[in-house]
């Protein structure tokens, strides 16, 4: 749970210095939220660490039969079966050409359910970065609907994935 910040008012006769200096340093204290960055294909994604579960290098996947070309098959993590989704899937990869990790991510299950994972295939972990306010845009490109904005990070830009449209968008089955 967030630190709770109580503000005390300033007397009427503060400075203008005195002021600046109090805002320089709520400023600085502001929260900010941690993403992981990953490629996959040639655009950058990222995810809210707080959705990472962790990542893996490239496991033993199974394909599964006749399953949607984004399926890359699934795979046993501790006891738990991921299904690995290649988001790149519209940039055509190379055959014989594995990513060379998975972002297992873990979209929070409501009353009804249980949480689901999801494995999403990237051929470059780059990091995790903080962001805030200011470095979060608004804009996605409209044809990625599993993207709600772009994080801006080392002067490049990364598309955030909603997981919930992930889900809906590339109908990832539940195992």
């Amino acid at each position: 749970m967030p630190e709770e910040t109580h503000l005390d008012p300033l007397p009427p006769d503060s400075a203008v210095d005195e002021l600046l200096e109090i805002s320089e340093t709520v400023e600085h204290a502001l929260p900010t939220r941690q993403f992981c960055v990953y490629r996959a294909g040639r655009e950058r994604f990222c995810l809210p660490v707080l959705e990472v579960e962790e990542a893996v290098d490239w496991p033993l996947v199974t394909r599964v039969p006749l399953g949607p070309p984004f399926l890359m098959g699934i795979f046993n993590l501790r006891g738990t079966i991921i299904p690995v989704v290649d988001i790149a899937v519209t940039e055509g990869r190379r055959p014989g050409l594995l990513p060379r990790s998975v972002i297992v991510a873990v979209l929070a299950g409501d009353e009804r359910g249980d949480d689901t994972h999801i494995g999403i295939a990237a051929d470059e972990v780059i990091g995790t970065y903080p962001a805030s306010s200011q470095s979060l845009l608004e804009h996605s490109p409209p044809d990625m609907p599993h993207c709600r904005g772009m994080l801006r990070h080392d002067e490049r830009l990364a598309l955030v994935v909603d997981l919930r449209q992930l889900v809906h968008v590339f109908s990832v089955p539940v195992i």
